[in-house]
């Protein structure tokens, strides 16, 4: 929501892990989504309600349906040859008892990935070994009366697991390249941030010396290592024709992978060779700027390395009660300081209210934490111009409060009982932000979760949305749920399900948008939630978002909290 807080100290905690004296499982490479959005034929559709491109559209609530005869065929073209390690579908009640799933480099010869005469519908998640450019299910036995019908057909690949024993090699290794960018649109994008293993940081080649080809960056992994796979996350200034190189030497370099259509985004390469250093040499750029790459990953056994911190613990849905604020304070009473810190001060984002220190957040005696937006001037402050009074003296006030230093938590089920205020220019939000904020990370590369946004001027939706340093503010990730009624109208649920792989939105336990892991780093960017998240409640008025308030914003409002709560 609001992308800035103030900075103020927060105590960090060391956890310190018996990891290290445990012996590092084999590394496996995440499986990348390779069908969404690509074209897709069929042998024939039910109706045009019902098109063959709904498959693959990455909406669980449009579908696929055939003809009601046997056989029916759909076809993804996956736009060049790949490694096939997945494949998902996702029958509506129409689904295939009988189907075979081919792989295809030239849509003509086929083989086999898989063959049932037992399907069960649902949704079916089938391991499958091969490489195509183009994947085929064809059904030869309906279940029902009517045709086949998917709402999503899923096919994963694009690299393969690593090999037994093998590990990441690169991690925190000293890296070198053709030029580096250090200055206010990249501060600080040196080789070495390609290989701290942080998904919000990246290496660029110079502004002023580097958007010219060749480019190049390397990794020195300490000592010669054999080399099997190479994670590749590119801004979007990739590399559309690069080499993977290796070298004992610096100096004299054997090609292991080489490519005059990369795609950018995630790229998970299966390689075979041996060096001390690796290399990507680039020597067609994607744009007109130059290459930049979030994260280059090697992996292999070999080298020195450097075991990276340990992943946080996978949660157990629906989990643990570990955190709850149920405020059920006196009236009047403030937001338990033990829980709680309020935010002073101006809001960002063209905000027109001044956040005050907990004058407009308090209990109501009934269970309930009530922030109130209020007109009301706040001397000797500034904000942008008024639209109703022309004043660039805050003319509003309000409540912002947070967790930071008394609360964070990485994964799990958190939610939030609210109604929310609604009139022109109000905008109420339940959200998560990096707690490494604080330590001095900048937004958005702490990473932000929307869990719930309103903006009185849309007031059936609640939006949910992600933001980091590739995709933000409006360019988020993420999606509204329509209500059907006013939001403001009464008390909703509003909840989050996160992991490692996914996000999982709901509103009164309606799970209406799952963001998956695989699907961002394939389409938008890097994925950087996984680290600890404060909580953030606020009711903010005007902004870039809701827009100003006018004529018919009718106040005070208020967004009353009737709990908050995380499961571990």
């Amino acid at each position: 929501m609001q992308r800035r807080l103030p900075r103020t100290r927060v105590l960090a905690v060391l956890v310190l892990t018996l990891a290290a004296l445990l012996p590092a499982p084999a590394a496996q490479a995440a499986p990348v989504l390779l069908s969404q959005g690509r074209p897709v034929t069929a042998s024939s559709t039910e109706s045009v309600a019902f098109p063959a491109s709904a498959a693959v559209d990455g909406d669980p609530g449009t579908r696929w349906s055939s003809a009601f005869a046997d056989p029916q065929w759909l076809q993804v073209d996956l736009g060049a040859t790949q490694q096939l390690s997945q494949v998902v579908l996702s029958w509506e009640a129409a689904y295939a008892k009988a189907f075979t799933l081919q792989a295809s480099a030239d849509g003509a010869t086929w083989t086999s990935l898989y063959s049932t005469t037992t399907g069960t519908g649902g949704t079916q998640t089938l391991t499958v070994t091969g490489s195509g450019r183009y994947v085929r299910l064809t059904g030869t036995q309906r279940a029902t009366q009517y045709g086949y019908s998917l709402w999503e057909l899923q096919v994963y690949g694009g690299g393969g697991t690593t090999q037994p024993g093998d590990v990441l090699l690169s991690y925190g290794k000293p890296g070198t390249a053709s030029s580096y960018q250090d200055d206010g649109a990249c501060p600080g994008c040196v080789p070495a941030k390609a290989f701290d293993h942080d998904p919000a940081t990246r290496w660029a080649t110079s502004s002023t010396t580097g958007w010219v080809d060749p480019g190049w960056i390397t990794v020195d992994l300490g000592a010669p290592a054999a080399v099997h796979q190479v994670v590749l996350q590119w801004d979007p200034a990739y590399a559309v024709a690069y080499q993977i190189q290796v070298s004992n030497d610096n100096a004299n370099w054997t090609s292991l992978y080489s490519t005059t259509s990369g795609k950018g985004f995630k790229e998970t390469l299966t390689v075979n060779g041996s060096g001390r250093y690796v290399r990507m040499y680039g020597t067609a750029r994607s744009n007109g700027y130059g290459y930049s790459l979030w994260g280059f990953d090697v992996y292999g056994t070999g080298g020195n390395p450097t075991t990276p911190p340990p992943a946080p613990p996978a949660p157990h849905f629906p989990g643990t009660l570990v955190w709850s604020d149920e405020f059920n304070g006196a009236a009047g009473a403030n937001p338990d300081a033990s829980k709680w810190t309020a935010e002073t001060g101006p809001g960002v984002n063209n905000e027109l209210e001044y956040y005050t220190n907990n004058n407009n957040a308090k209990q109501d005696g009934r269970g309930n934490l009530v922030i109130q937006v209020r007109r009301e001037a706040t001397p000797g402050s500034a904000c942008p111009p008024d639209p109703i009074s022309g004043s660039t003296t805050c003319q509003y006030t309000s409540g912002r409060i947070n967790t930071a230093g008394k609360f964070s938590f990485t994964y799990g089920h958190v939610e939030a009982n609210i109604k929310v205020s609604g009139t022109q220019g109000l905008w109420p939000a339940f959200w998560l932000l990096g707690a490494n904020f604080f330590s001095g990370t900048p937004w958005p590369n702490c990473g932000e979760i929307d869990i719930m946004e309103h903006v009185g001027k849309s007031p059936n939706l609640a939006y949910s949305t992600i933001h980091a340093p590739a995709y933000n503010g409006a360019g988020g990730v993420g999606a509204p749920y329509d209500l059907g009624q006013d939001v403001s109208a009464g008390f909703h649920r509003f909840g989050l399900d996160w992991d490692a792989d996914h996000m999982t939105f709901s509103v009164d336990g309606t799970a209406f948008q799952t963001i998956n892991r695989s699907t961002v780093e394939s389409t938008r960017g890097p994925w950087v939630y996984d680290h600890p998240f404060l909580l953030i409640l606020n009711n903010a008025i005007g902004g870039d978002f809701p827009g100003p308030p006018g004529a018919g914003t009718v106040l005070p409002q208020d967004m009353v909290i009737d709990y908050v709560r995380v499961y571990q």
